[in-house]
């Protein structure tokens, strides 16, 4: 976009400013700064904003702007009314009904249906979009997913419809009492089928895309910027302070705190190893908090990968020699915690077992990993080589060669280190076409299901290809269970016992906030859904 027309976008945005920028004020008292931007760093060019094709955190931030679901969160992480003002529930807990706000239109002045939520939730559950999100509707436990998702059934059968425009209808195949949870994810978002139908793939471009969120996508330049403008159409505009956001592509962290630092952005994250200088010199901007996401290796247990690591002795090995407290406290210093199970403690009712490992010192645990790598046939005379894949990261590329190192002098082990770009890596994961490879997970509702279902066998996620049906019949029976902790905590145990993953830490949000942003930033949500709409700059000078 040349100058011009950002500059008269712009101008727009000021003109339909809200009551509290007009009056100057922020919602906690402080004054406000007279330039309402937000504008910071990701480290790769999205997946998408299209909602049901998204399927990574920075393309889902955006999505959370451009579009609006049932219900959104608020800074604590709790439900908060979005197109939904509120549902009700039957008795036998299968049937969900949804009252939709008769004011939300789209951002072409088209009424919000609960058609619209239909053709989206029908949408990501055809085997024609292809979309990497299917399985979600069946975490969701939409009645019929199943057979939808595999062209048994005609998606006019799965459980949803519209009983009128402002009435929504969700019929689950059994009860889920997490289920509201997950409609702030990004994939059961509406979608306007007329845009699509005309536009086909090219519906989500600037020039094109329509949406019913708080911000418009004004501008997107690949591999460079992303740029959302306050949307006058959305319900809630008048109380929307944010004008416009702008996502930067850095790839390289440390360039990014060199702007941060000259002014250019609001937030980035932090270096690996720079938190407690920086939290010294900067008190007010570095902030380090839990998130809900974990760290951890896949191994690639498909039928394309390589032979030692089908060795369960080998999985082991390689994870006993994983020394966590190193990296957590040497290499990334900043705030996040040693993980030995799948799911974060961070997580709601979630109380994380104690696995065998985790209790013994890491002498203890390298000992047993040269006995078990022995045992495996590998030691001096026969070393075991495996290529270790991870995406293009600073702090990515600082783990993998700590680890390599580790394992290289306690098991003789040698690594071979390839990272690959963002979306190439993506595909390559998603293929099976690596020998271990970087994991990373956050969140998508606030309950352990959702990092544990990505070991279960059907999982669209489940990269190493995983396969246990103890642990698919235990997550099956925890969907319903009133206290699903003893099936959670039997999961956790295979899993240190087979060692289909490495876990390796539980993240922490570490990251330069602007002084005059972070007063509004929602830290104590774990989940770390934040929406521009509840953003606002105070005048820091």
């Amino acid at each position: 976009m040349n100058i011009s027309i950002k500059s008269v976008l712009f101008a727009s945005a000021l003109a339909f400013a809200s009551p509290a920028l007009a009056q100057g004020t922020a919602p906690n008292g402080m004054p406000l700064a007279d330039t309402q931007t937000f504008v910071y760093r990701v480290l790769d060019e999205h997946s998408s904003v299209d909602p049901q094709i998204v399927e990574d955190v920075s393309g889902s931030e955006i999505v959370r702007d451009l579009f609006e679901g049932l219900y959104n969160q608020d800074a604590d992480g709790n439900l908060v009314p979005g197109v939904a003002l509120s549902h009700t529930v039957s008795d036998d807990k299968l049937t969900y009904t949804f009252t939709l706000r008769p004011e939300a239109v789209w951002s072409d002045g088209t009424p919000v249906t609960a058609g619209d939520f239909v053709y989206g939730w029908r949408r990501l559950a055809d085997p024609e979009t292809a979309s990497p999100y299917q399985w979600f509707v069946d975490v969701m436990g939409l009645a019929n997913a199943g057979p939808v998702m595999a062209g048994e059934m005609p998606t006019e059968e799965l459980g949803v419809k519209a009983i009128d425009d402002h009435t929504l209808e969700v019929t689950l195949a059994g009860p889920l009492p997490y289920f509201p949870l997950t409609t702030t994810h990004a994939s059961t978002f509406p979608s306007p089928k007329w845009v699509i139908d005309e536009f086909g793939a090219d519906w989500t471009k600037p020039e094109n895309i329509v949406s019913n969120g708080a911000y418009v996508l004004t501008e997107h330049v690949p591999q460079e910027r992303s740029v959302r403008t306050r949307n006058e159409t959305y319900w809630d505009n008048e109380n929307t302070i944010i004008n416009e956001v702008t996502a930067l592509v850095i790839n390289d962290v440390n360039v990014a705190l060199t702007r941060y630092l000259a002014g250019e952005l609001d937030r980035t994250e932090v270096p690996a190893g720079q938190y407690p200088s920086l939290k010294e010199e900067y008190p007010d901007q570095a902030l380090s908090f839990p998130r809900l996401c974990n760290y951890y290796f896949n191994f690639n247990l498909s039928d394309m990968g390589p032979e030692a690591t089908q060795d369960v002795r080998v999985r082991q090995a390689l994870s006993y020699a994983v020394n966590r407290d190193v990296i957590v406290d040497n290499v990334l210093q900043g705030g996040q915690s040693p993980a030995y199970t799948f799911t974060p403690s961070a997580t709601a009712n979630f109380e994380v077992p104690t696995v065998d490992y985790a209790t013994w010192t890491q002498e203890e645990r390298n000992a047993k990993a040269v006995e078990l790598m022995a045992e495996a046939g590998y030691g001096p005379d026969n070393p075991l080589s495996v290529t270790y894949l991870y995406n293009t990261d600073e702090n990515h590329k600082k783990i993998a060669i700590a680890v390599a190192q580790m394992w290289k002098q306690t098991l003789g082990v040698d690594v071979t280190l390839e990272n690959q770009e963002w979306q190439t890596f993506l595909e390559t994961r998603g293929n099976h076409d690596f020998q271990i490879a970087r994991g990373a997970w956050c969140g998508d509702y606030n309950e352990a299901s959702t990092f544990l279902d990505l070991v279960q066998s059907g999982s669209g996620y489940n990269d190493a290809a995983y396969n246990n049906a103890e642990v698919d019949q235990l997550l099956a029976e925890a969907k319903t269970a009133e206290d699903p902790q003893a099936n959670y905590t039997r999961v956790e145990e295979i899993l240190a016992d087979e060692m289909p993953v490495i876990p390796i830490y539980h993240y922490a949000g570490v990251y330069m906030m602007s002084p005059g942003i972070s007063g509004s930033w929602p830290v104590q949500n774990v989940e770390q859904n934040w929406y521009s709409k509840d953003l606002y700059k105070v005048a820091t000078e």
